[in-house]
C-alpha cells in the first residue's frame, strides 16, 4: 500500500475501531446492534463527540449532552427496570464511551445508555428541523457548506481524490424516480442531496472512507439497509494486510461473510460497481438561525439531520463503469422506459428486461 498524506491513515494503521466504523458503513448495518465500543482515550471519545456536532467543551453542549442522558437513563428505568449503577449514571458522556469499550456490567450499562441517547438525540434533531421556518434549500445549503469545507481541506492538503461532484436532483429526476418506485413517497427519496467522490485508486477506497467518518459524517447515522458495496471485499483486504488479518475476527455481529452487498437498483446493469450509502448527516445550525426556531423548540439543542447520499468510488472503476451497459446513459434509458409503460399500461409491464449484451462488431450499426 503506498504511504498517504498525514491525516489519512494507511489500511495497516487501522484499529478495530477503525475497521468496524468502515464496516457498517459498507454493509449498511445499525450501531444498535453492538455490543460494545473501542474507544480507549479522551481523547478519541472527544473525537467522537465532536463528530456529531458536539463541542464538548462549551457549556450549553455539556448540558445538552446531560439533558440526553438523563433522558435516557429514565426511559431505560421507566421501561425496563434497568439496574443502572451510580458512577455509570453520573459519568461524563467522554467516559460513557470509555466504558462502554471496557467490559463487566457497567459497560453494559453504558453501551445501553449510549444507544438510547442515539436514538433520543437523533428524534429531537428531526423534530428541531421540522419546527424551524427553514426550506429545503436553506437546510441543503448549509450541508453543502459542512461537505465543501471538508472535502475542500482534503483537496487542497493534496489528498488522493481525482474528482469530487455534489448536486441536488432535479425535480424532473425526481419525478422519474417516484414514478419508477412502487413506494411513490417523496420521502422516501434520499438522493436529493447526493455527493461522489472519486479515488485516485481502489487502494484510496477505506483510508477515505474511514476520514469521512471521523471528519464529516459520523458512522452511527448511516441508514440501515441502504448500503451498496460492490466494490470492496473487505474479508480479503483484511486477510492481504497482516494488522488487519486479526481484528476481522473480532468485529461485532459474527456469522456474516463480509461478501459484497449488492444493491437492489433494478435498472443497474449486472457489471455496475460501486460502493454507496446514504446518511442523516447532523448538521449544527448557525445562532441567528435558531434564534427563528419557536420556543417551544429551544430544549432540542443546535444540531439537525439531514439525509444525503454518498457515492465513493475509484478512478479506474469510474472509467470501466462508462462503457457499455453500465453506463448512466443506459442506466437512464432503462429507468424512463420502465417509467413510460408504467404511466401507459400500469404495473402490468413493470418488469424491467435486464440488460442486452451488445452484437459483435459486425453486426453493429454506425
Amino acid at each position: 500500500m503506498h504511504d498517504v498524506v498525514r491525516g489519512l491513515k494507511r489500511l495497516d494503521e487501522f484499529t478495530l475501531s477503525d475497521l468496524e466504523s468502515t464496516r457498517l458503513i459498507l454493509r449498511g448495518d445499525s450501531v444498535i446492534d453492538w455490543h460494545r465500543l473501542d474507544i480507549g482515550s479522551l481523547d478519541e471519545a472527544r473525537a467522537f463527540l465532536e463528530a456529531q456536532e458536539f463541542h464538548p467543551d462549551e457549556p450549553a453542549d455539556h448540558a445538552r449532552l446531560e439533558q440526553i442522558k438523563g433522558e435516557a437513563v429514565s426511559y431505560l428505568r421507566r421501561h425496563f427496570e434497568f439496574p443502572i449503577p451510580k458512577p455509570v449514571e453520573h459519568a461524563t458522556c467522554e467516559e460513557l464511551l470509555q466504558l462502554a469499550s471496557t467490559k463487566g456490567h457497567r459497560q453494559v450499562c453504558a453501551c445501553t445508555i449510549l444507544k438510547a441517547m442515539h436514538i433520543i438525540h437523533h428524534l429531537d434533531g428531526r423534530e428541531l428541523l421540522f419546527s424551524m421556518p427553514l426550506s429545503d434549500q436553506q437546510v441543503f445549503h448549509l450541508v453543502e457548506e459542512k461537505v465543501y469545507r471538508v472535502i475542500g481541506g482534503m483537496l487542497a492538503a493534496g489528498f488522493p481524490l481525482t474528482e469530487f461532484i455534489g448536486g441536488r436532483k432535479n425535480k424532473d429526476s425526481l419525478y422519474t424516480k417516484l414514478l419508477s418506485k412502487q413506494d411513490t413517497i417523496a420521502a422516501a427519496i434520499y438522493d436529493k442531496l447526493r455527493f461522489r467522490i472519486v479515488t485516485r485508486s481502489h487502494d484510496d477506497l477505506l483510508p477515505v472512507l474511514l476520514y469521512l467518518s471521523q471528519h464529516l459524517f459520523p458512522f452511527n447515522y448511516v441508514i440501515p439497509g441502504e448500503s451498496t458495496n460492490t466494490l470492496v471485499h473487505l474479508r480479503g483486504v483484511c486477510e492481504m494486510v497482516p494488522n488487519l488479518r486479526p481484528l476481522i475476527e473480532r468485529v461485532q455481529i459474527r456469522g456474516q461473510d463480509d461478501e459484497l452487498i449488492p444493491g437492489d437498483n433494478r435498472f443497474s446493469a449486472e457489471t455496475y460497481r460501486t460502493i454507496h450509502f446514504v446518511v442523516d448527516v447532523p448538521v449544527r445550525l448557525p445562532r441567528e438561525t435558531l434564534e427563528l426556531a419557536p420556543p417551544n423548540a429551544w430544549a432540542l439543542g443546535p444540531i439537525v439531520f439531514v439525509l444525503c447520499e454518498f457515492q465513493l468510488i475509484d478512478r479506474e472503476t469510474e472509467a470501466s463503469n462508462e462503457l457499455g451497459e453500465a453506463s448512466h446513459a443506459r442506466y437512464k434509458e432503462r429507468q424512463k422506459g420502465a417509467v413510460m409503460r408504467r404511466l401507459k399500461l400500469g404495473m402490468r409491464e413493470m418488469r424491467v428486461p435486464p440488460p442486452q449484451a451488445p452484437p459483435p462488431a459486425s453486426k453493429r450499426g454506425r
